[in-house]
């Protein structure tokens, strides 16, 4: 479970203080799924990062499972991140010259795990998307949605707690975006991932059971009883 407390990030631009976070306080149980919605510059990236250990706050807490990610050393964040967090971005972040069970292998490796195991998994994860056939393909041989599924498989293959996505469908048009949300929604059930995502698109926030919404560092949550 998500427990974050007074979450403040401040940064400095020039002389300007700019608080793209104030004082978040923010819930998210287990196997739960939240949508971060806002307009640009509101603080929907900041809080995913502070949701990932990716960035530390300026104040405040955020505790994953009890513990604070904001007081560990850099080693055991690494840790984290590298066993319980599974990321997903707008741009694939795929390494252009690895091929696509070679992409996800390398979510592996910080594990220690043996290079037949690691094949084996990452093979298992591309199978999961419905990307069995496409082992051996580099990323310029896939079109965007088959890798933003290598993407997906990569950040599943470690078997996380948490997934975390950070505008997975911006590159793609309505009917990859639908699919690529199937892939996510099914994903999540499956696995009982606690599914924590940012989207400018309304469609998909219209759709979620949770829908945060940041504006100028604030943050509202609201309930959606009817979606599925």
């Amino acid at each position: 479970m998500y427990e974050l407390r007074g979450v403040t990030k401040r940064y400095q631009r020039g002389k300007e203080t700019v608080d793209a976070l104030r004082g978040v306080d923010l819930t998210v149980e287990d196997g739960g799924r939240l949508v971060i919605q806002g307009p640009t510059g509101g603080g929907k990236s900041t809080l995913l990062q502070m949701l990932g250990g990716l960035d530390r706050p300026t104040s405040g807490s955020v505790h994953l499972d009890g513990t604070d990610l904001a007081a560990l050393s850099e080693a055991k964040l690494t840790k984290v991140r590298s066993e319980k967090i599974g990321f997903v971005f707008q741009s694939f972040n795929l390494i252009p010259t690895l091929t696509a069970q070679e992409n996800v292998e390398t979510a592996l490796v910080p594990l220690g795990l043996k290079v037949a195991e690691r094949r084996e998994r990452a093979a298992e994860a591309l199978k999961s998307v419905g990307l069995g056939e496409r082992l051996t393909h580099l990323p310029s041989e896939m079109s965007g949605g088959q890798q933003q599924r290598v993407a997906i498989a990569r950040a599943l293959v470690k078997n996380p707690k948490v997934l975390l996505a950070d505008e997975p469908t911006g590159n793609l048009d309505e009917s990859m975006r639908d699919e690529i949300m199937d892939v996510l929604e099914t994903q999540w059930k499956e696995h009982g991932l606690t599914f924590i995502m940012v989207t400018h698109d309304s469609a998909i926030a219209r759709k979620a059971p949770r829908l945060a919404t940041i504006r100028k560092g604030l943050i509202s949550v609201s309930e959606n009883v009817s979606a599925a």
